[in-house]
């Protein structure tokens, strides 16, 4: 039997992926079946099954493969050196579009319910996804920092990146979790994130004199 060529191989998986990224984000982890997603990708079994040998490999990858889309788009942001306060609205607008956009909240829906029963389904999404862009951010933060446009001593770098994420996202995601229908307007969106940078700058940027 001839072997299949690794961009062949390539093309198959990423097929399946879709596919799997439909399926999970529609009906969830339970009730989605390998049948359905083998299906929707139109590969046989044994092809499915040789390039990811269960359901739980394939919800994993779906969850990196879209974790990962999330921090490229943040990491593709062109910062304002100096300029702190645009440099944070970019990264905030950018990371509320994500978190706030249909598959963004449908993956979020997904994972929270199912990490009581695979908790490393959940473990995967917080370190590709809200770790990986809060590191992201504690860089910013850090130059910000070095160049005396903040000062973040008292909470440290890592600990002021995951509160200036955690404003940025806190009342938009809630809002739209517990409102299925509920879409929030540009304006909306704007109004969070200047919140949030507002805040977070308030506390701790240059000229405010922290205790």
């Amino acid at each position: 039997m001839p072997q299949s060529s690794p961009t062949d191989r390539h093309d198959k998986s990423l097929s399946i992926l879709e596919a799997a990224t439909s399926v999970f984000l529609t009906h969830g982890f339970s009730a989605a079946t390998t049948d359905m997603i083998q299906r929707e990708s139109g590969v046989s079994k044994a092809t499915l099954y040789s390039l990811f040998p269960g359901k739980e490999a394939m919800f994993t990858a779906v969850i990196e493969r879209q974790c990962a889309r999330m921090a490229s788009t943040i990491q593709a942001i062109r910062t304002a050196p100096g300029d702190i306060a645009r440099t944070l609205t970019d990264i905030g607008t950018a990371y509320l579009d994500i978190v706030l956009s249909d598959s963004g909240l449908a993956l979020f829906r997904v994972v929270v319910a199912e990490s009581p029963r695979f908790p490393a389904a959940g473990r995967c999404f917080y370190l590709a996804g809200p770790r990986t862009v809060t590191s992201m951010v504690a860089e910013h933060l850090s130059e910000a920092a070095q160049a005396r446009e903040i000062d973040i001593h008292p909470l440290g770098v890592e600990a002021a990146a995951s509160l200036f994420i955690s404003l940025v996202r806190a009342e938009g995601q809630l809002e739209c979790l517990m409102h299925p229908s509920a879409r929030p307007s540009a304006e909306q969106m704007e109004r969070w994130v200047r919140q949030a940078v507002d805040v977070f700058l308030g506390r701790f940027g240059a000229h405010t004199t922290n205790a």
